[in-house]
Protein backbone atom coordinates (compact mmCIF):
# COMPACT_ATOMS: atom_id res chain seq x y z
CA UNK A 1 0.00 0.00 0.00
CA UNK A 2 1.59 3.64 -0.74
CA UNK A 3 2.21 6.31 1.47
CA UNK A 4 -0.74 8.20 0.76
CA UNK A 5 -3.39 5.29 1.66
CA UNK A 6 -1.09 4.29 4.59
CA UNK A 7 -1.86 8.05 5.75
CA UNK A 8 -5.74 7.45 5.79
CA UNK A 9 -8.07 5.03 7.42
CA UNK A 10 -9.59 2.58 5.72
CA UNK A 11 -11.24 3.22 2.50
CA UNK A 12 -10.74 7.27 2.44
CA UNK A 13 -7.69 6.68 0.94
CA UNK A 14 -9.07 4.34 -2.10
CA UNK A 15 -11.18 7.50 -3.23
CA UNK A 16 -10.65 9.44 -6.69
CA UNK A 17 -8.20 11.96 -6.85
CA UNK A 18 -10.36 14.39 -6.71
CA UNK A 19 -12.75 13.40 -4.00
CA UNK A 20 -12.75 15.56 -0.88
CA UNK A 21 -11.22 14.52 2.69
CA UNK A 22 -13.72 14.04 4.78
CA UNK A 23 -14.12 16.06 7.86
CA UNK A 24 -12.59 14.36 11.04
CA UNK A 25 -14.80 13.76 13.77
CA UNK A 26 -13.87 14.96 17.26
CA UNK A 27 -12.75 11.83 18.76
CA UNK A 28 -14.91 10.43 21.90
CA UNK A 29 -13.99 8.93 25.25
CA UNK A 30 -14.36 5.48 25.38
CA UNK A 31 -18.02 4.36 26.64
CA UNK A 32 -16.77 3.68 29.99
CA UNK A 33 -16.89 5.38 33.32
CA UNK A 34 -13.87 7.26 34.08
CA UNK A 35 -10.71 5.25 35.69
CA UNK A 36 -10.29 5.23 39.06
CA UNK A 37 -6.60 6.42 39.10
CA UNK A 38 -4.44 4.58 41.75
CA UNK A 39 -7.11 1.52 42.43
CA UNK A 40 -7.29 -0.22 39.33
CA UNK A 41 -4.48 -2.50 38.89
CA UNK A 42 -3.10 -3.74 35.60
CA UNK A 43 -3.01 -7.21 34.61
CA UNK A 44 0.72 -7.75 33.45
CA UNK A 45 -0.62 -11.20 31.51
CA UNK A 46 -3.18 -8.40 29.59
CA UNK A 47 -0.20 -6.10 28.16
CA UNK A 48 1.67 -7.15 25.39
CA UNK A 49 3.30 -4.74 23.40
CA UNK A 50 6.76 -3.76 24.89
CA UNK A 51 6.54 0.15 25.26
CA UNK A 52 3.02 -0.23 27.21
CA UNK A 53 4.44 -2.27 29.32
CA UNK A 54 7.49 0.27 30.13
CA UNK A 55 4.94 2.60 31.17
CA UNK A 56 2.68 0.49 33.41
CA UNK A 57 6.25 -1.00 34.81
CA UNK A 58 7.28 2.98 35.54
CA UNK A 59 3.85 3.19 37.22
CA UNK A 60 3.52 -0.12 39.18
CA UNK A 61 1.13 -1.92 37.06
CA UNK A 62 -1.37 0.57 38.30
CA UNK A 63 -3.96 2.89 36.36
CA UNK A 64 -2.26 6.30 35.12
CA UNK A 65 -5.12 8.00 33.41
CA UNK A 66 -7.76 11.23 35.37
CA UNK A 67 -9.98 12.81 34.08
CA UNK A 68 -7.95 15.62 33.12
CA UNK A 69 -5.35 13.45 31.36
CA UNK A 70 -7.86 12.13 29.32
CA UNK A 71 -9.46 15.14 28.37
CA UNK A 72 -5.81 16.52 27.45
CA UNK A 73 -5.60 13.96 25.32
CA UNK A 74 -9.02 14.06 23.66
CA UNK A 75 -7.82 17.98 22.82
CA UNK A 76 -4.85 16.74 21.38
CA UNK A 77 -6.13 13.97 19.39
CA UNK A 78 -9.58 16.57 18.03
CA UNK A 79 -6.54 18.95 16.74
CA UNK A 80 -4.76 16.14 14.67
CA UNK A 81 -5.80 17.90 11.44
CA UNK A 82 -2.57 20.23 12.23
CA UNK A 83 -0.69 17.49 11.25
CA UNK A 84 -2.57 16.08 8.36
CA UNK A 85 -3.57 12.89 10.45
CA UNK A 86 -6.95 13.70 10.77
CA UNK A 87 -8.20 10.78 8.91
CA UNK A 88 -6.24 8.08 10.84
CA UNK A 89 -8.38 6.64 13.97
CA UNK A 90 -5.92 6.22 16.88
CA UNK A 91 -9.39 5.33 19.40
CA UNK A 92 -10.13 1.84 19.39
CA UNK A 93 -13.99 0.84 19.60
CA UNK A 94 -14.09 -0.72 23.03
CA UNK A 95 -16.74 -3.18 23.90
CA UNK A 96 -19.37 -1.88 26.18
CA UNK A 97 -18.45 -4.71 29.35
CA UNK A 98 -14.91 -3.22 28.85
CA UNK A 99 -13.53 -3.24 32.70
CA UNK A 100 -11.27 0.14 33.79
CA UNK A 101 -8.16 -1.58 33.31
CA UNK A 102 -8.81 -2.47 29.64
CA UNK A 103 -9.91 1.39 28.97
CA UNK A 104 -6.58 2.58 31.05
CA UNK A 105 -4.63 0.16 28.90
CA UNK A 106 -6.19 1.40 25.63
CA UNK A 107 -5.88 5.04 26.11
CA UNK A 108 -2.07 4.77 26.82
CA UNK A 109 -2.03 2.51 23.61
CA UNK A 110 -3.46 5.58 21.70
CA UNK A 111 -1.86 8.53 23.40
CA UNK A 112 1.58 5.95 22.15
CA UNK A 113 0.34 5.63 18.67
CA UNK A 114 -0.54 9.37 18.30
CA UNK A 115 3.34 10.05 19.68
CA UNK A 116 5.10 7.47 17.51
CA UNK A 117 3.19 9.36 14.62
CA UNK A 118 4.38 12.76 15.43
CA UNK A 119 7.53 11.86 16.97
CA UNK A 120 9.13 9.64 13.96
CA UNK A 121 6.24 9.22 11.46
CA UNK A 122 3.01 7.37 11.18
CA UNK A 123 4.26 5.04 8.37
CA UNK A 124 7.77 3.47 8.62
CA UNK A 125 9.94 4.31 6.09
CA UNK A 126 11.68 1.62 5.34
CA UNK A 127 9.03 -0.08 4.70
CA UNK A 128 8.31 1.74 1.82
CA UNK A 129 12.41 1.65 0.30
CA UNK A 130 14.33 -0.59 -0.22
CA UNK A 131 17.13 1.63 1.18
CA UNK A 132 16.79 4.15 3.83
CA UNK A 133 19.57 4.67 6.04
CA UNK A 134 18.43 8.98 7.20
CA UNK A 135 18.51 8.99 10.80
CA UNK A 136 15.17 8.92 12.34
CA UNK A 137 14.36 10.79 15.95
CA UNK A 138 15.02 8.54 18.80
CA UNK A 139 12.63 9.59 21.35
CA UNK A 140 11.89 7.47 24.85
CA UNK A 141 7.80 7.94 24.48
CA UNK A 142 7.00 5.66 27.53
CA UNK A 143 9.46 7.74 29.58
CA UNK A 144 8.13 10.72 28.33
CA UNK A 145 4.42 9.85 28.40
CA UNK A 146 4.82 9.11 32.28
CA UNK A 147 6.29 12.17 32.81
CA UNK A 148 3.47 14.16 30.89
CA UNK A 149 0.34 12.51 32.75
CA UNK A 150 2.45 12.99 36.31
CA UNK A 151 2.41 17.25 35.36
CA UNK A 152 -0.94 16.90 33.78
CA UNK A 153 0.76 18.21 30.60
CA UNK A 154 -0.45 15.48 28.30
CA UNK A 155 -1.30 17.57 25.18
CA UNK A 156 2.13 20.15 25.98
CA UNK A 157 4.18 17.16 25.64
CA UNK A 158 2.25 15.43 22.18
CA UNK A 159 2.76 18.86 20.91
CA UNK A 160 6.11 19.26 21.68
CA UNK A 161 7.05 15.78 19.59
CA UNK A 162 6.37 17.00 16.42
CA UNK A 163 8.74 19.13 13.98
CA UNK A 164 8.90 22.81 15.85
CA UNK A 165 10.71 24.35 12.29
CA UNK A 166 8.71 27.16 10.31
CA UNK A 167 8.41 25.23 7.14
CA UNK A 168 6.93 22.15 9.42
CA UNK A 169 4.24 25.35 10.04
CA UNK A 170 3.87 26.54 6.85
CA UNK A 171 2.96 22.79 5.72
CA UNK A 172 0.22 22.31 8.11
CA UNK A 173 -1.46 25.53 7.41
CA UNK A 174 -1.20 24.43 4.18
CA UNK A 175 -2.87 21.25 4.53
CA UNK A 176 -5.56 22.99 6.90
CA UNK A 177 -6.65 25.62 3.94
CA UNK A 178 -6.53 23.13 1.36
CA UNK A 179 -8.70 20.44 3.89
CA UNK A 180 -11.17 23.04 3.70
CA UNK A 181 -11.57 24.34 0.65
CA UNK A 182 -11.38 20.21 -0.47
CA UNK A 183 -14.86 20.28 2.10
CA UNK A 184 -16.72 22.78 -0.73
CA UNK A 185 -14.92 22.14 -3.69
CA UNK A 186 -17.74 20.96 -6.42
CA UNK A 187 -17.84 17.92 -8.04
CA UNK A 188 -18.02 17.93 -11.52
CA UNK A 189 -15.90 17.88 -13.93
CA UNK A 190 -12.18 19.22 -13.69
CA UNK A 191 -11.96 23.08 -13.69
CA UNK A 192 -9.56 23.62 -17.19
CA UNK A 193 -10.57 20.71 -19.38
CA UNK A 194 -8.59 20.31 -22.95
CA UNK A 195 -10.31 21.67 -26.24
CA UNK A 196 -11.74 19.24 -28.82
CA UNK A 197 -8.38 20.56 -31.25
CA UNK A 198 -5.52 18.64 -31.14
CA UNK A 199 -1.79 19.65 -31.58
CA UNK A 200 -0.83 22.93 -31.87
CA UNK A 201 -4.54 23.94 -31.96
CA UNK A 202 -4.75 23.03 -28.47
CA UNK A 203 -1.79 25.15 -26.63
CA UNK A 204 -1.91 27.99 -25.26
CA UNK A 205 0.61 30.25 -25.84
CA UNK A 206 1.31 34.33 -25.68
CA UNK A 207 -1.10 36.51 -27.65
CA UNK A 208 -3.94 33.73 -27.18
CA UNK A 209 -7.06 34.17 -26.49
CA UNK A 210 -9.34 31.77 -24.11
CA UNK A 211 -11.97 30.92 -21.54
CA UNK A 212 -9.80 29.04 -19.31
CA UNK A 213 -6.78 31.82 -18.95
CA UNK A 214 -8.97 33.95 -16.55
CA UNK A 215 -8.84 30.73 -14.53
CA UNK A 216 -4.97 29.81 -15.02
CA UNK A 217 -4.26 33.88 -13.57
CA UNK A 218 -6.65 32.77 -10.78
CA UNK A 219 -4.59 29.79 -10.06
CA UNK A 220 -1.69 30.84 -10.62
CA UNK A 221 -2.14 33.97 -8.06
CA UNK A 222 -3.50 31.91 -5.46
CA UNK A 223 0.00 29.74 -5.83
CA UNK A 224 2.00 32.40 -5.45
CA UNK A 225 3.36 32.61 -8.97
CA UNK A 226 1.48 35.61 -10.30
CA UNK A 227 1.73 38.11 -7.38
CA UNK A 228 -1.27 40.03 -8.48
CA UNK A 229 -3.45 39.58 -11.69
CA UNK A 230 -3.66 43.45 -11.98
CA UNK A 231 -0.95 44.15 -14.30
CA UNK A 232 -1.61 40.98 -16.31
CA UNK A 233 -4.23 42.16 -18.47
CA UNK A 234 -5.26 45.05 -17.76
CA UNK A 235 -7.88 46.24 -20.36
CA UNK A 236 -10.03 43.08 -19.53
CA UNK A 237 -9.58 42.77 -15.96
CA UNK A 238 -12.46 44.77 -14.60
CA UNK A 239 -15.03 43.19 -17.49
CA UNK A 240 -13.81 39.87 -16.52
CA UNK A 241 -13.53 39.81 -12.67
CA UNK A 242 -16.37 37.40 -12.12
CA UNK A 243 -15.28 35.29 -14.70
CA UNK A 244 -11.45 35.35 -12.88
CA UNK A 245 -13.19 34.60 -9.20
CA UNK A 246 -15.06 31.64 -11.18
CA UNK A 247 -18.28 32.83 -11.32
CA UNK A 248 -19.32 32.86 -14.85
CA UNK A 249 -17.98 31.19 -18.14
CA UNK A 250 -16.11 33.53 -20.19
CA UNK A 251 -17.07 33.73 -23.84
CA UNK A 252 -14.79 34.19 -26.89
CA UNK A 253 -14.59 37.76 -26.81
CA UNK A 254 -14.23 38.66 -23.63
CA UNK A 255 -11.62 36.14 -23.34
CA UNK A 256 -8.84 36.86 -20.92
CA UNK A 257 -5.33 37.59 -23.59
CA UNK A 258 -2.43 34.77 -22.54
CA UNK A 259 0.52 37.69 -22.10
CA UNK A 260 3.86 36.97 -21.64
CA UNK A 261 3.52 37.73 -17.96
CA UNK A 262 1.12 35.00 -17.31
CA UNK A 263 3.67 32.69 -19.25
CA UNK A 264 6.65 34.08 -17.17
CA UNK A 265 4.27 33.10 -14.56
CA UNK A 266 3.63 30.00 -15.58
CA UNK A 267 7.07 28.99 -16.36
CA UNK A 268 7.70 28.89 -12.80
CA UNK A 269 4.85 26.58 -11.97
CA UNK A 270 6.57 24.38 -14.80
CA UNK A 271 9.86 24.05 -13.50
CA UNK A 272 8.31 23.10 -9.80
CA UNK A 273 6.89 20.47 -11.48
CA UNK A 274 9.44 18.98 -14.06
CA UNK A 275 8.06 20.56 -16.93
CA UNK A 276 9.32 21.83 -20.06
CA UNK A 277 9.65 25.46 -18.64
CA UNK A 278 8.35 27.24 -22.23
CA UNK A 279 5.39 28.95 -20.51
CA UNK A 280 3.23 27.28 -23.14
CA UNK A 281 0.08 25.54 -21.57
CA UNK A 282 -0.18 22.28 -22.78
CA UNK A 283 -1.73 18.68 -21.67
CA UNK A 284 1.24 18.18 -19.12
CA UNK A 285 0.76 21.51 -17.71
CA UNK A 286 -3.39 21.09 -17.55
CA UNK A 287 -2.81 17.83 -15.50
CA UNK A 288 -1.18 20.13 -12.32
CA UNK A 289 -3.69 23.10 -13.14
CA UNK A 290 -6.49 20.50 -12.25
CA UNK A 291 -5.29 18.79 -8.95
CA UNK A 292 -7.69 19.61 -6.78
CA UNK A 293 -7.62 20.91 -3.34
CA UNK A 294 -8.18 17.50 -2.22
CA UNK A 295 -5.43 16.18 -4.45
CA UNK A 296 -3.20 18.99 -2.84
CA UNK A 297 -4.10 17.96 0.64
CA UNK A 298 -3.08 14.37 0.15
CA UNK A 299 0.16 15.80 -1.39
CA UNK A 300 0.63 18.25 2.09
CA UNK A 301 -0.09 15.67 4.49
CA UNK A 302 2.46 13.35 2.88
CA UNK A 303 5.05 15.97 3.05
CA UNK A 304 4.11 16.47 6.86
CA UNK A 305 4.76 12.67 7.42
CA UNK A 306 8.30 12.97 5.64
CA UNK A 307 9.49 15.59 7.51
CA UNK A 308 8.04 13.63 10.94
CA UNK A 309 10.38 11.10 9.60
CA UNK A 310 13.54 13.19 9.66
CA UNK A 311 15.76 14.09 12.57
CA UNK A 312 14.78 17.19 14.79
CA UNK A 313 18.62 18.75 14.92
CA UNK A 314 20.09 17.37 12.30
CA UNK A 315 24.61 18.28 11.51
CA UNK A 316 24.74 22.20 11.26
CA UNK A 317 27.62 21.58 8.66
CA UNK A 318 26.01 19.57 6.03
CA UNK A 319 25.08 18.94 2.29
CA UNK A 320 21.52 18.06 1.89
CA UNK A 321 20.42 16.67 -1.91
CA UNK A 322 16.52 17.13 -2.13
CA UNK A 323 16.53 13.97 -4.60
CA UNK A 324 12.66 15.33 -5.48
CA UNK A 325 13.72 18.75 -5.89
CA UNK A 326 17.33 17.53 -8.29
CA UNK A 327 18.80 20.40 -5.74
CA UNK A 328 22.01 20.78 -3.35
CA UNK A 329 21.97 23.01 -0.36
CA UNK A 330 25.45 22.85 1.25
CA UNK A 331 25.16 24.36 5.28
CA UNK A 332 27.81 25.77 7.08
CA UNK A 333 27.08 25.75 11.08
CA UNK A 334 23.43 25.91 10.65
CA UNK A 335 23.56 28.70 7.83
CA UNK A 336 22.96 27.93 4.38
CA UNK A 337 25.92 29.23 2.38
CA UNK A 338 25.45 27.85 -1.36
CA UNK A 339 22.91 25.90 -3.25
CA UNK A 340 23.05 24.23 -6.75
CA UNK A 341 21.53 22.08 -9.18
CA UNK A 342 22.12 18.45 -9.62
CA UNK A 343 21.05 15.51 -11.13
CA UNK A 344 19.75 12.64 -9.84
CA UNK A 345 18.20 9.14 -10.11
CA UNK A 346 16.01 8.27 -13.23
CA UNK A 347 12.62 6.56 -12.37
CA UNK A 348 13.07 2.66 -11.63
CA UNK A 349 16.74 3.76 -10.57
CA UNK A 350 15.93 6.63 -8.25
CA UNK A 351 18.83 7.54 -5.77
CA UNK A 352 18.28 6.40 -2.33
CA UNK A 353 17.13 7.77 0.55
CA UNK A 354 20.24 7.57 2.65
CA UNK A 355 22.87 9.65 4.94
CA UNK A 356 26.46 9.18 4.04
CA UNK A 357 29.43 11.20 5.20
CA UNK A 358 31.54 12.93 2.31
CA UNK A 359 35.40 11.52 2.78
CA UNK A 360 37.47 12.12 -0.25
CA UNK A 361 37.65 14.16 -3.21
CA UNK A 362 38.96 12.91 -6.12
CA UNK A 363 40.04 14.69 -9.38
CA UNK A 364 40.21 12.97 -12.75
CA UNK A 365 38.16 10.08 -11.74
CA UNK A 366 37.89 6.46 -13.10
CA UNK A 367 34.67 5.11 -13.61
CA UNK A 368 33.88 1.39 -13.22
CA UNK A 369 30.95 0.86 -15.04
CA UNK A 370 28.18 -1.27 -12.64
CA UNK A 371 27.32 -4.78 -13.49
CA UNK A 372 24.40 -3.75 -14.09
CA UNK A 373 24.85 -1.54 -16.72
CA UNK A 374 27.28 -3.51 -17.88
CA UNK A 375 25.08 -6.58 -18.37
CA UNK A 376 22.62 -4.65 -19.41
CA UNK A 377 22.26 -1.55 -21.76
CA UNK A 378 26.54 -2.26 -22.86
CA UNK A 379 26.12 -6.02 -23.02
CA UNK A 380 26.56 -5.75 -26.47
CA UNK A 381 29.47 -3.55 -27.35
CA UNK A 382 32.69 -4.09 -28.96
CA UNK A 383 35.54 -2.85 -28.63
CA UNK A 384 35.42 -0.20 -31.06
CA UNK A 385 32.68 1.22 -28.77
CA UNK A 386 35.20 1.00 -25.62
CA UNK A 387 38.20 2.65 -27.51
CA UNK A 388 36.16 5.49 -29.05
CA UNK A 389 34.40 6.15 -25.12
CA UNK A 390 37.96 5.72 -23.70
CA UNK A 391 37.22 2.17 -21.75
CA UNK A 392 39.48 -0.67 -20.84
CA UNK A 393 38.39 -3.77 -19.97
CA UNK A 394 40.02 -4.69 -16.41
CA UNK A 395 39.39 -8.26 -14.94
CA UNK A 396 36.29 -8.00 -15.94
CA UNK A 397 34.80 -5.04 -15.83
CA UNK A 398 34.80 -2.15 -17.44
CA UNK A 399 36.74 1.04 -16.82
CA UNK A 400 36.39 4.61 -17.91
CA UNK A 401 39.84 6.13 -17.47
CA UNK A 402 39.84 9.58 -16.37
CA UNK A 403 39.18 12.90 -18.81
CA UNK A 404 37.02 15.30 -19.62
CA UNK A 405 34.74 12.51 -21.66
CA UNK A 406 34.70 10.40 -18.35
CA UNK A 407 31.08 9.92 -16.88
CA UNK A 408 32.10 10.85 -13.51
CA UNK A 409 33.52 14.21 -15.44
CA UNK A 410 36.54 15.61 -13.73
CA UNK A 411 36.15 15.28 -9.69
CA UNK A 412 34.19 12.64 -7.40
CA UNK A 413 32.95 13.19 -4.17
CA UNK A 414 33.46 9.91 -2.22
CA UNK A 415 30.96 8.75 0.27
CA UNK A 416 31.33 5.88 3.07
CA UNK A 417 28.33 4.15 2.29
CA UNK A 418 27.51 0.43 0.71
CA UNK A 419 25.11 1.73 -2.38
CA UNK A 420 28.14 2.88 -4.53
CA UNK A 421 26.26 5.97 -4.41
CA UNK A 422 28.62 9.33 -4.79
CA UNK A 423 28.33 12.99 -6.50
CA UNK A 424 30.25 13.83 -8.80
CA UNK A 425 31.42 16.26 -11.99
CA UNK A 426 29.46 15.15 -15.38
CA UNK A 427 30.21 15.28 -19.25
CA UNK A 428 27.12 16.50 -20.18
CA UNK A 429 26.78 20.00 -18.41
CA UNK A 430 23.85 20.63 -20.46
CA UNK A 431 21.49 18.45 -19.00
CA UNK A 432 21.36 21.20 -15.72
CA UNK A 433 19.28 23.19 -17.86
CA UNK A 434 16.61 20.94 -17.80
CA UNK A 435 14.10 21.25 -15.14
CA UNK A 436 13.50 17.58 -15.02
CA UNK A 437 16.64 15.97 -14.03
CA UNK A 438 15.78 12.61 -12.74
CA UNK A 439 18.15 11.58 -15.44
CA UNK A 440 21.10 9.18 -13.54
CA UNK A 441 21.69 5.68 -12.87
CA UNK A 442 21.27 6.61 -9.26
CA UNK A 443 24.04 8.51 -7.78
CA UNK A 444 24.49 12.50 -8.11
CA UNK A 445 25.67 14.84 -10.71
CA UNK A 446 26.83 17.95 -9.44
CA UNK A 447 26.24 21.40 -11.50
CA UNK A 448 30.15 23.37 -11.44
CA UNK A 449 31.55 20.21 -9.57
CA UNK A 450 35.11 21.67 -9.91
CA UNK A 451 34.08 25.10 -8.13
CA UNK A 452 32.09 22.92 -5.49
CA UNK A 453 34.89 20.98 -5.08
CA UNK A 454 37.43 23.80 -4.36
CA UNK A 455 34.73 25.30 -1.67
CA UNK A 456 34.52 22.21 0.24
CA UNK A 457 38.31 22.11 0.32
CA UNK A 458 37.99 25.39 1.26
CA UNK A 459 35.93 24.79 4.20
CA UNK A 460 38.00 21.64 5.18
CA UNK A 461 41.34 23.32 5.34
CA UNK A 462 43.02 21.14 2.52
CA UNK A 463 43.24 24.06 -0.16
CA UNK A 464 46.96 23.34 -0.92
CA UNK A 465 46.60 19.80 -0.95
CA UNK A 466 43.57 19.26 -2.99
CA UNK A 467 44.84 22.04 -5.83
CA UNK A 468 47.86 19.54 -6.08
CA UNK A 469 45.90 16.58 -6.63
CA UNK A 470 43.74 18.60 -9.01
CA UNK A 471 47.07 20.69 -10.44
CA UNK A 472 48.49 23.92 -10.28
CA UNK A 473 45.51 26.62 -9.67
CA UNK A 474 41.85 26.00 -9.61
CA UNK A 475 41.10 25.33 -13.33
CA UNK A 476 44.39 22.97 -14.24
CA UNK A 477 41.76 19.73 -13.04
CA UNK A 478 40.48 19.93 -16.33
CA UNK A 479 43.71 18.45 -18.67
CA UNK A 480 43.10 20.38 -21.48
CA UNK A 481 46.94 20.30 -22.58
CA UNK A 482 46.78 16.56 -22.03
CA UNK A 483 47.85 14.76 -25.17
CA UNK A 484 45.14 12.57 -24.69
CA UNK A 485 42.03 11.86 -22.67
CA UNK A 486 43.01 9.24 -20.74
CA UNK A 487 46.92 11.19 -19.78
CA UNK A 488 45.16 13.02 -16.62
CA UNK A 489 46.21 11.34 -13.14
CA UNK A 490 43.77 10.18 -10.71
CA UNK A 491 44.82 12.03 -7.32
CA UNK A 492 42.73 11.73 -4.45
CA UNK A 493 42.79 14.56 -1.64
CA UNK A 494 41.18 12.98 2.10
CA UNK A 495 39.17 15.55 4.07
CA UNK A 496 40.17 16.01 7.52
CA UNK A 497 36.51 16.17 8.58
CA UNK A 498 33.95 14.49 7.45
CA UNK A 499 30.78 16.63 5.41
CA UNK A 500 28.10 14.76 6.51
CA UNK A 501 25.30 14.28 3.23
CA UNK A 502 21.83 13.39 3.42
CA UNK A 503 19.79 12.69 0.75
CA UNK A 504 16.30 13.03 1.42
CA UNK A 505 12.86 12.91 -1.02
CA UNK A 506 11.15 16.02 -0.15
CA UNK A 507 8.80 16.37 -2.55
CA UNK A 508 6.21 18.93 -1.17
CA UNK A 509 7.71 22.41 0.80
CA UNK A 510 7.03 25.89 1.07
CA UNK A 511 8.47 28.81 0.84
CA UNK A 512 8.99 31.41 3.47
CA UNK A 513 6.22 33.64 1.77
CA UNK A 514 4.14 31.30 1.88
CA UNK A 515 3.94 30.40 -1.87
CA UNK A 516 3.31 26.44 -2.33
CA UNK A 517 6.10 25.02 -4.84
CA UNK A 518 5.31 20.73 -5.40
CA UNK A 519 8.14 19.15 -6.52
CA UNK A 520 8.07 17.06 -9.66
CA UNK A 521 7.36 13.29 -8.63
CA UNK A 522 3.99 12.28 -6.75
CA UNK A 523 3.25 9.91 -4.11
CA UNK A 524 0.96 7.26 -5.47
CA UNK A 525 0.76 3.55 -5.82
CA UNK A 526 1.10 0.99 -8.67
CA UNK A 527 -0.50 -1.36 -10.78
CA UNK A 528 2.70 -3.69 -9.09
CA UNK A 529 2.03 -4.54 -5.83
CA UNK A 530 5.07 -5.97 -4.71
CA UNK A 531 6.83 -4.07 -1.60
CA UNK A 532 9.86 -3.11 -3.22
CA UNK A 533 7.96 -1.75 -5.92
CA UNK A 534 4.55 -0.25 -4.50
CA UNK A 535 6.12 2.69 -4.21
CA UNK A 536 7.71 4.48 -6.79
CA UNK A 537 7.12 7.91 -7.63
CA UNK A 538 7.14 9.54 -11.06
CA UNK A 539 6.81 12.63 -13.16
CA UNK A 540 3.69 14.09 -13.76
CA UNK A 541 1.17 13.02 -16.05
CA UNK A 542 3.71 9.88 -17.14
CA UNK A 543 2.66 6.50 -17.39
CA UNK A 544 5.66 4.80 -17.01
CA UNK A 545 6.92 0.56 -16.50
CA UNK A 546 7.38 0.31 -12.44
CA UNK A 547 10.94 -0.98 -13.34
CA UNK A 548 12.95 -1.53 -16.40
CA UNK A 549 14.82 -4.49 -13.86
CA UNK A 550 11.66 -5.13 -11.91
CA UNK A 551 11.88 -9.12 -11.25
CA UNK A 552 9.18 -9.86 -9.24
CA UNK A 553 6.26 -12.41 -11.47
CA UNK A 554 3.69 -10.45 -11.47
CA UNK A 555 4.70 -7.16 -11.98
CA UNK A 556 7.13 -8.39 -14.89
CA UNK A 557 4.02 -10.10 -16.30
CA UNK A 558 1.81 -7.24 -16.07
CA UNK A 559 4.28 -5.29 -18.11
CA UNK A 560 4.44 -7.95 -20.70
CA UNK A 561 0.60 -7.05 -20.69
CA UNK A 562 0.98 -3.55 -20.50
CA UNK A 563 -0.87 -3.21 -17.54
CA UNK A 564 2.50 -2.73 -15.12
CA UNK A 565 1.75 1.43 -15.43
CA UNK A 566 2.41 4.19 -12.66
CA UNK A 567 -0.71 6.15 -12.02
CA UNK A 568 -0.98 9.86 -12.76
CA UNK A 569 0.76 11.97 -9.87
CA UNK A 570 -1.32 13.57 -6.89
CA UNK A 571 0.12 16.45 -6.77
Amino acid sequence: MPLALLLTNGAAGAQPAQTAPRRAAPPAKPSAAPAAIGGVVISRQAVTDATVRAVYTKAKWRAVWSDADVAALNTALSDRSRHGLDHVAFLPDLPADATPADIDVARTRVALAYAGALARGRVDPATLHQVYTLPRPSVDLATGLVAAIARHKVDDWLESLAPQDADYRLLSDAYRVFSEKALTAPAGPAPLEAPAQTGAAALIRVGTRDPRVATIVEQLVESGYLLTPGPVAAPTLTQSASTIAGLQPATPSSALAYTQAIADAMKGLQTDYGIAADGIVGPETLKVLNLGPGDRARALAVALERRRWLERTPPATRIDVNTAASQLRYYRDGVLVDQRKVIVGEPGRETPALSSPIYRLVANPTWTVPKSIQNGEMANVDDAYLQEHNMVLRDGWIVQQPGPSNALGLVKFDMANDQAIYLHDTSAPGLFDRSQRHLSHGCVRVEDAIGFAQMLADDQGVTEAWQDCAGVGRDAVRPAAAPHPGAAAVRECLCRRRRQGRLPYRSLWLERSGRRTARVRAIGGAACRSPRHRYRPVSVGRDQPCSRQCTVRRCRSARRAGRCRRPAPLG
